[in-house]
C-alpha cells in the first residue's frame, strides 16, 4: 500500500508527455503549474469542508483528490515525491515548534 503514491507519481510524470485530449492529468499539466496549484487549492478546500461537516466518507474521497492533485502540482514544478518524503524524514523526531523556529517564521 505504501508504494501507491510512488506509483501514482510515476503515472503523473509519464502523463506529462501524453496527449491532453486523452488524459485528464495531461490536460491539467498542459494548463501550467499555476492551474495545477489552483486545482490543488480547490480540492483542499473541499476536504476542509468535508472535515468541518464531519462527513467521513466525503472526507476520504476528497483526501484522495488532495493527494492526487498535490502530486500533479509537484510534477508541474518538477518536485519529486522523494524530495518531500526526505524533508519529512529530516523533520522526524524534531518538535514542530523547534522546526518552525529554525526557519525563522
Amino acid at each position: 500500500m505504501s508504494d501507491i503514491l510512488k506509483d501514482l507519481e510515476a503515472i503523473i510524470v509519464a502523463r506529462k508527455e501524453a496527449d491532453p485530449e486523452s488524459s485528464w492529468t495531461a490536460k491539467l499539466l498542459s494548463k501550467g503549474p499555476e492551474k495545477c496549484a489552483e486545482k490543488f487549492g480547490e480540492e483542499a478546500i473541499e476536504a476542509i469542508i468535508a472535515a468541518a461537516k464531519n462527513d467521513r466518507d466525503n472526507l476520504t474521497y476528497e483526501a484522495a483528490d488532495v493527494l492526487y492533485h498535490l502530486l500533479v502540482m509537484l510534477a508541474a514544478r518538477d518536485v519529486a515525491l522523494d524530495d518531500v518524503l526526505n524533508e519529512l524524514a529530516r523533520r522526524q523526531g524534531v518538535s514542530g515548534i523547534a522546526e518552525k523556529a529554525s526557519r525563522g517564521t
